[in-house]
C-alpha cells in the first residue's frame, strides 16, 4: 500500500511562519541601524569636526568693538592651500590697507576704472585683524564686488590644519556710513548667497574634499554691521574641507 500525502500547512500556519520571518528581518535591520549604522555616522561626524569649531565667534568686530559682518563661511587647509583654492576659484587677494591703496580705490571708483585687488576694510576677529581677503570684481570699477574676509583659528586638526572662518559679503555700492558717515562700500543684506557662491566657486575649481553644515550656528538672524547696513541669513555655517 503506499503512504498516503503528507499534509500541507494550514493558511494559518503557514501565515505565522511568514509574519515570524519578516520581524526576525526587522530586527536585525533596526540592531544593525541602531548599533552600527548610527553610531558610525556619529563618530564619522565627529572626526571631520575641527576642533576649532567650539567657540567659534558668530560676528566680527570693527576697530571700535561695533558688531561687523557676520561670519558665515569656514575653510579647512594650510595658508597655500586656502590661496591657491581662492585662486583657482577665481578669486584676488585684497591689497593691504594702506594710503595708496585707498586713494587708488577712491580714484578708480570715480573714472570707472578696474581695481580687481583693491583692499577691504580691517574687521576683528580674535582681536585681530583679517589675515586673508579675497574679492571678486562686478562691473569695471570697485563699486560692485564679492569679498570675504578669513581669519586663522589656533586650532589644528588630526592633519594639522587649521580653520579659516570668514565672513562673505557682496558690496554693492558705495556711500556715506550709516553709523559714522564716513565714504564706505554698503553690502547686501542676503550674506548666504555669498556663502553659497563661495562654495559653488570652489567646486567648480574641485578645490573642495568635503562639505559639512552647522545647523542654527546663528542665533540672531538679522542685524546690521559697522557701517549700519542690515543683513540675514538662514543661521547655517559653511565649512569646506579643501583639497590638500
Amino acid at each position: 500500500m503506499s503512504d498516503s500525502p503528507a499534509a500541507l500547512p494550514s493558511p494559518e500556519v503557514k501565515f505565522r511562519w511568514f509574519a515570524l520571518r519578516w520581524t526576525a528581518i526587522a530586527l536585525l535591520a533596526y540592531g544593525a541601524m541602531a548599533y552600527l549604522v548610527v553610531p558610525f555616522g556619529w563618530l564619522a561626524a565627529e572626526g571631520r569636526q575641527h576642533p576649532a569649531v567650539a567657540g567659534l565667534p558668530e560676528i566680527s568686530r570693527t576697530s571700535d568693538n561695533i558688531p561687523g559682518d557676520p561670519l558665515n563661511v569656514a575653510l579647512i587647509g594650510s595658508e597655500e592651500s586656502v590661496s591657491k583654492a581662492m585662486l583657482a576659484a577665481g578669486w584676488h587677494p585684497a591689497d593691504p590697507l594702506t594710503l595708496r591703496s585707498c586713494v587708488r580705490i577712491a580714484d578708480d571708483t570715480v573714472f570707472h576704472r578696474p581695481y580687481e585687488d583693491a583692499p577691504v576694510s580691517n574687521l576683528y576677529v580674535w582681536g585681530r585683524k583679517q589675515d586673508l581677503a579675497f574679492e571678486q570684481p562686478v562691473g569695471d570699477d570697485p563699486r560692485k564686488r564679492h569679498h570675504v574676509r578669513f581669519w586663522r583659528s589656533t586650532e589644528l586638526d588630526q592633519d594639522g590644519n587649521p580653520l579659516w572662518i570668514g565672513g562673505a559679503t557682496f558690496d554693492h555700492k558705495v556711500g556715506l556710513s550709516h553709523t559714522t558717515g564716513q565714504i564706505t562700500h554698503h553690502i547686501s543684506p542676503d550674506v548666504d548667497a555669498e556663502r553659497d557662491k563661495i562654495l559653488a566657486d570652489l567646486q567648480h575649481a574641485n578645490k573642495v574634499s568635503s562639505v559639512d553644515w552647522i545647523d542654527g550656528f546663528h542665533k540672531q538672524l538679522s542685524g546690521r554691521n559697522g557701517g549700519g547696513d542690515p543683513w540675514h541669513t538662514d543661521g547655517r555655517l559653511l565649512i569646506v574641507t579643501l583639497v590638500p
